[in-house]
């Protein structure tokens, strides 16, 4: 079954999506979704402990619905659940980065493989485009990059429900909100999101001229290139974080 957040997920305006229904969330799924919005935005710190009766008495519910949504966030990776402590949102990590995106960048590029060898794939072309040239203009923005995050978020989310293989469609909403907070920080620079659109041009282009080989290259740098970024913006804080202490 997928998860909640590959469930909610909105496809692409006038996009030709595949063949999905729109579902009907649990009242521990809306919880979820509430909370992993919070999480990403970094109004839950890394680490902080989440009350189940806060949040109980916040959306008036008991704590039943509470624990499912937390347990739901747990198999997303956005929260860790300890014996007698309760849920706290999991620790931002170098080594998870890599674990990630390295998965990402194999999967990533089996996805635009698949894509630009489709033989309908022209059918998928307008919504690309429509929203790489969003990328674009975001991009020229220095003051939007959270839209820009959103916007690739979406673009991803599209090209995996539009790729043929289910299976792999299944592993990387999985990785979906794992790979967002991190993606957040990768992205999190003017240059780096310049860096960023010149890959999704790149795979438009592929795209539209059906090399599978080169959208599949084009996927693996673009993730490797976001993988590195966050790493380093990570260090960076660690190293800041030390400083602050030794003060």
């Amino acid at each position: 079954m997928p998860s909640y957040a590959a469930r909610t997920a909105m496809p692409l305006a006038g996009a030709d999506a595949p063949e999905t229904a729109p579902l009907t969330q649990s009242l521990a799924e809306q919880i979820a979704a509430r909370l992993s919005e919070r999480i990403v935005a970094g109004a839950y710190a890394p680490g902080q402990r989440i009350m189940e009766q806060a949040i109980a008495a916040e959306f008036a519910v008991s704590r039943g619905p509470v624990r499912e949504a937390l347990r739901l966030l747990e198999k997303d990776g956005l929260v860790t659940i300890l014996a007698r402590r309760g849920a706290q949102v999991t620790n931002l990590s170098i080594a998870e980065v890599r674990e990630i995106f390295d998965i990402r960048a194999m999967l990533n590029g089996l996805r635009d493989r698949l894509i630009a060898e489709d033989p309908g794939r022209m059918r998928y072309l307008p919504a690309l485009e429509a929203e790489v040239a969003k990328l674009a203009r975001l991009a020229r923005d220095a003051d939007r990059g959270d839209e820009y995050v959103e916007t690739v978020s979406r673009l991803n989310r599209y090209l995996t429900h539009v790729a043929s293989n289910r299976r792999l469609r299944t592993i990387l909403d999985s990785l979906a909100l794992q790979t967002l907070r991190y993606s957040q920080i990768g992205l999190s620079t003017p240059q780096r999101r310049r860096q960023s659109i010149q890959h999704w041009q790149k795979l438009v282009k592929a795209i539209r001229d059906g090399d599978g080989a080169e959208a599949e290259r084009i996927a693996r740098q673009r993730v490797q290139d976001s993988r590195d970024a966050a790493i380093a913006q990570l260090q960076r804080l660690a190293t800041d974080n030390k400083a602050r202490h030794a003060a």
